[in-house]
């Protein structure tokens, strides 16, 4: 019985690419940033000017004498990351439906920036959603490139 569930889990697992899961994650970012519990009043003010110039850029900085609103940086930064998470995922999906490893370069970059992002913000959505797939992507990759070098095939 135990050995039929995991053959049921293994398949489903290779059918969901590491690229499709970074696709739910960049759209679980922008649902939670547009939502009530995210930046939903930030985006309504954006929506004011049509999502034009939704900052004055280097101006808003300390440094210059700006104003700074960390509020209106922390949305607009927490919408884009989800929105690049997904063409990333769409690249790694594409690479990963040939049955062709992913860089290692790439994984463990990937690892990297969310080690740093967890050691950053501990309690957040890096160190429970992204660092778990991250440790998963790159053992997944590890195993996938072995099996391609035992079949002589890459």
């Amino acid at each position: 019985m135990a050995e039929n569930f995991f053959r049921k889990v293994s398949r489903l697992t290779s059918k969901v690419t590491n690229g499709v899961l970074l696709i739910v994650i960049g759209g679980m970012h922008n649902q939670f940033a547009l939502s009530s519990d995210g930046f939903q009043n930030q985006f309504a003010e954006f929506a004011k000017t049509n999502f034009f110039k939704i900052s004055n850029g280097l101006d808003d900085l300390p440094l210059v004498e700006g104003v700074s609103r960390s509020d209106l940086f922390a949305a607009f930064w927490f919408f884009y990351f989800g929105l690049l998470l997904i063409p990333i995922g769409l690249l790694v999906h594409s690479i990963e439906i040939q049955k062709r490893p992913l860089p290692l370069s790439f994984t463990l970059s990937y690892l990297l920036v969310v080690g740093l992002g967890c050691y950053m913000v501990p309690n957040s959505g890096m160190t429970f959603i992204m660092l778990p797939h991250a440790v998963y992507m790159l053992i997944r990759n590890i195993l996938r490139a072995r099996s391609l070098k035992i079949q002589g095939l890459s």
